[in-house]
């Protein structure tokens, strides 16, 4: 489950990061036509670039940390989304998974732990 959890978790944050992109673009596109609330836009797409680095960290501590990776994963997932929304979808999907497994895994290692006292 930890490895799922560490494969799920950084590939959703890749994919946040091109979501991001997608969203600073788009932001961008907005700003050189002068349209209303470019700026905001361009906020919330790099609010939604570090939500996707924070992904990739959490998917990284999946097998030392799996309990503080899910919840770094969760956090990206939901913050991600409620930043950009339909561009996150593909990353809020695969981080939500990844925040499963990541949980599962850490309730694995303490039913193992607890077997062995």
């Amino acid at each position: 489950m930890k490895i799922a959890s560490l494969i799920l978790g950084i590939l959703g944050g890749i994919a946040g990061l091109i979501a991001a992109t997608l969203a600073l673009g788009v932001g961008g596109l907005g700003a050189a036509f002068d349209a209303e609330g470019a700026g905001t836009v361009i906020g919330l797409g790099w609010s939604a670039f570090l939500f996707a680095l924070i992904a990739i960290v959490g998917g990284a501590l999946a097998i030392a940390k799996p309990k503080v990776s899910g919840w770094m994963q969760l956090i990206a997932c939901i913050g991600g989304l409620i930043s950009i929304s339909a561009f996150w979808t593909v990353s809020f999907i695969l981080l939500l998974m990844g925040t499963i497994f990541a949980f599962v895994g850490a309730k694995q290692d303490k039913n193992i732990i607890a077997q062995n006292i």
